[in-house]
């Protein structure tokens, strides 16, 4: 098979290239692979800002923002303005296969969509980051204490696997949500979280403070973005994110899907569309109790100074 070909237009190049150490895959596995998840994928990328990360051959992998001058005119853009580098930023919008072709050209591996289109915040995200890399267990358990959180305040999420080492859970929200508030809920959820099993879950967001728990990250809102659903991980054997049935969780080992497994694993379904919930409104409770809890970054920041001042009187 040739090591260049044409689709939708699109020029792919070295395709038989490796593309990165520890893949066990070519530039063409991971083509193929986006190109046959394209028609599930784009609908989670539209209208979103989208930041990918790129690996270049004999280089580290890089996350890109800007979208670069020489994209094609037919790739969408929107500039927003960036708080955390007092810039401007375009960013490019994956509203169709084609584009997703061209970024897989460009070896953009992991796609990391904004929470937001448009103006408007579109779902509430937990990140459940489990103590070791090999330590997938507790992020399950975690996972099923947020949906057990989510139940007692009348909502309804979906998972998937981050495609490293931890879970997502996913809540979608009603158009016109604010984004503060969405942030002050998204912390009221993982402290209830946390309540119902302070021996397992944490939301300290202090490494060394967690105490060997699984962190439950709750600073997803705003400007943060969340590896897409189906995106592939630039990890050995290429993992992808990939959702998982409530009642199937506890069986998953996040290895298991890859670039190679996962279309097969698919068939015909595309699952996050069928297993999250519609939007749902907060809860004026959760909302209410999330704008007492300090924002972790903030108190984080506050508190490493704290303790930075503490060292030097020692």
């Amino acid at each position: 098979m040739a090591a260049d070909e044409t689709r939708d237009g699109v020029s792919l190049t070295n395709l038989d290239q490796p593309l990165f150490d520890g893949a066990d895959a070519t530039k063409r596995d991971l083509v193929d692979y986006l190109d046959a998840v394209a028609g599930r994928m784009v609908p989670v990328l539209r209208d979103r800002p989208l930041s990918v990360i790129r690996v270049r051959p004999g280089q580290e992998p890089f996350m890109q923002k800007n979208l670069p001058k020489y994209a094609p005119d037919w790739v969408r853009s929107v500039t927003v303005w960036a708080d955390s580098s007092r810039r401007q930023v375009t960013y490019a919008l994956c509203d169709d296969r084609r584009t997703l072709l061209w970024f897989a050209n460009q070896r953009a591996v992991e796609y990391h969509p904004a929470l937001y289109a448009g103006e408007h915040p579109t779902h509430m995200v937990l990140d459940l980051d489990p103590p070791e890399h090999d330590s997938f267990a507790p992020a399950v358990r975690g996972a099923h204490l947020v949906r057990q959180a989510l139940a007692d305040c009348g909502l309804a999420g979906a998972v998937k696997t981050s495609g490293a080492k931890g879970l997502h859970v996913f809540v979608p929200v009603v158009p016109g949500t604010a984004m503060d508030d969405l942030a002050a809920a998204t912390r009221a959820l993982a402290a209830r979280a946390e309540r119902l099993d302070p021996s397992l879950a944490t939301t300290a967001f202090i490494r060394e403070d967690r105490e060997g728990k699984v962190f439950l990250d709750s600073t997803r809102a705003g400007g943060a973005t969340v590896a897409a659903a189906y995106s592939p991980r630039i990890r050995p054997g290429v993992p992808v994110s990939f959702p998982v049935a409530w009642d199937e969780l506890d069986g998953v080992r996040p290895g298991e899907f890859t670039i190679r497994t996962a279309v097969e694993r698919l068939g015909e379904g595309d699952p996050w569309a069928e297993y999250m919930p519609a939007p749902q409104a907060l809860p004026a409770d959760l909302v209410e109790e999330g704008h007492t809890i300090p924002v972790a970054r903030v108190q984080a920041m506050h508190e490493g100074k704290r303790r930075a001042r503490a060292r030097r009187v020692d």
